[in-house]
């Protein structure tokens, strides 16, 4: 079980290590919540340059991307 501060702390350690594609595999994740799928978005909007790729997520991420940040391109969800 991830909780928050745990996964936004992994997301700050992405975003300060991102250069042009940057991979989160999540395939073992079996849920993610609003505030999760908020706190990659967010990370993916302050990225200067390049995108977040995110493979096998839980299928409610791609459903709380398009819900919520429609048309945002910094994040691509691969591998489902």
């Amino acid at each position: 079980m991830i909780n928050r501060s745990f996964w936004e702390h992994a997301l700050e350690d992405l975003a300060n290590a991102h250069t042009d594609v940057s991979f989160v595999e999540l395939a073992d994740l079996l849920s993610i919540d609003v505030g999760g799928a908020a706190a990659l978005a967010v990370t993916a909007q302050r990225l200067g340059t390049g995108r977040i790729v995110v493979d096998r997520p839980p299928p409610e991420l791609e459903r709380i991307l398009d819900m919520f940040w429609p048309g945002l391109s910094k994040i691509e969800v691969a591998g489902r």
